[in-house]
């Protein structure tokens, strides 16, 4: 039998809600689909598979491949020859930029994140509602603490939206345009690096490039600039995106907002709910090269294809979770994949829970009457993004 094709990602019916395909689609273990350059690839839809396949050593992350699918035409998001994104080299690098952003450096950034939210929560208080979440805290607050993190001074900062948006840009601009900003990024850093090996401070290239000599390995100019590059791009727009969508979430389900307004400490739970929605976007970015033949729920997934293993599908999986379909934040079982496994786990996740615990919990408490300022189903979400942001957030109080 063979497998449904269909265009992905796939349109949400409401904005705040999974696709209709996810359910619609979840008894086929397997689903092949056009992506936006026009390319094919597997979707793999149940979380047992989905899980396993990004374990497999049979999965690469190499984009660069002959042959491999590209996401967008004009974008060559993770695609770099220069870079193999595949053990062991990519375990090489990843312990060392690791050693550089341990837990402990993540959790002495608390204070610094609750003052800058506060600091931004200051203003928008000032300001007469509505105001557009996204423009007021969503994107000021992680860019500031991922560029402080960087070491990226804080003239230089709001140069940065504008790179990020032609990095994860799908349809919106052109391949010249995409190009161009990623030379500017480019040179940007490579100028902040020699900067910062001159000057060392308190931050994360300044310890990457202490690091770079370890026995157990040395980190090369080229991967230093290009991990650095990449934690600023993703470690920003991914943290703004899902921190704008779980504020709309939680204010389109009064029901959910009330439970954690009556008991904060809920929040740990909510937080963990609202990632399993998967409100950025699609697992188009997940996307992998099959370099044998995998088989997967009966179907073989021939060697040379691309592959996507589908974490929105396997976080509305009913044989994982109870009732995914349900938006609950009192759920304390949710093992989901919106931050990946195995050898490619999200080295930022968690900044990303921190950022989202402090911001949540202060924007709750310092506006006890936050509401959206119009129907959840008119927020509207560009499709022209690999996440898949709000144009924007209009809150009021």
């Amino acid at each position: 039998m063979e497998p449904t094709r269909c265009p992905y990602p796939f349109r949400r019916a409401a904005p705040l809600d999974p696709p209709a395909e996810l359910q619609k689609l979840r008894a086929e273990p397997v689903v092949q689909v056009t992506l936006p350059s026009g390319d094919t690839a597997w979707l793999v839809t149940r979380y047992k598979d989905v899980r396993a396949l990004l374990a497999d050593p049979r999965l690469s992350r190499n984009l660069s491949r002959p042959g491999a699918a590209r996401i967008s035409k004009n974008n060559r998001l993770f695609q770099d020859p220069k870079m193999d994104p595949d053990p062991p080299e990519h375990t090489r690098i990843r312990r060392l930029v690791m050693r550089a952003l341990t837990a402990a450096r993540v959790e002495r950034l608390r204070p610094r994140v609750q003052q800058i939210t506060d600091e931004l929560i200051d203003r928008m208080a000032e300001r007469t509602p509505p105001v557009d979440l996204n423009e007021t805290l969503a994107f000021p607050l992680p860019i500031r603490v991922v560029c402080e993190l960087i070491g990226v001074p804080a003239e230089d900062q709001d140069r940065f939206r504008g790179w990020t948006q032609a990095f994860l840009s799908i349809s919106g601009l052109g391949s010249d345009e995409i190009e161009r900003s990623m030379a500017e990024l480019d040179q940007y850093m490579r100028a902040l690096i020699i900067a910062k090996r001159g000057e060392p401070g308190d931050d994360l290239i300044s310890a990457m490039i202490a690091v770079r000599d370890q026995e157990d390995g040395r980190l090369s100019e080229y991967e230093l600039h290009w991990w650095s590059r990449l934690l600023v791009l993703v470690g920003f727009e991914t943290t703004a995106v899902q921190l704008g969508a779980c504020v709309a979430m939680l204010l389109s389900r009064p029901d959910q907002l009330k439970l954690l307004r009556d008991d904060p400490g809920l929040m740990p739970h909510a937080i963990e709910e609202l990632l399993r929605w998967k409100l950025v976007g699609s697992s188009v970015t997940m996307l992998r090269y099959a370099t044998e033949d995998i088989e997967v729920g009966g179907v073989v997934i021939p060697a040379g294809s691309s592959v996507i293993p589908g974490a929105d599908f396997a976080n509305q999986d009913d044989t994982v979770f109870d009732r995914p379909e349900v938006f609950d934040i009192t759920r304390t079982d949710n093992p989901h994949l919106t931050f990946s496994a195995g050898v490619h786990f999200c080295a930022g996740s968690s900044l990303a829970r921190l950022e989202l615990e402090v911001a949540l919990s202060t924007l709750l408490r310092r506006f006890p009457g936050l509401s959206l300022a119009v129907a959840p189903h008119e927020i509207q979400r560009r499709a022209d993004k690999f996440l898949e942001n709000f144009v924007e957030i209009p809150v009021t109080w």
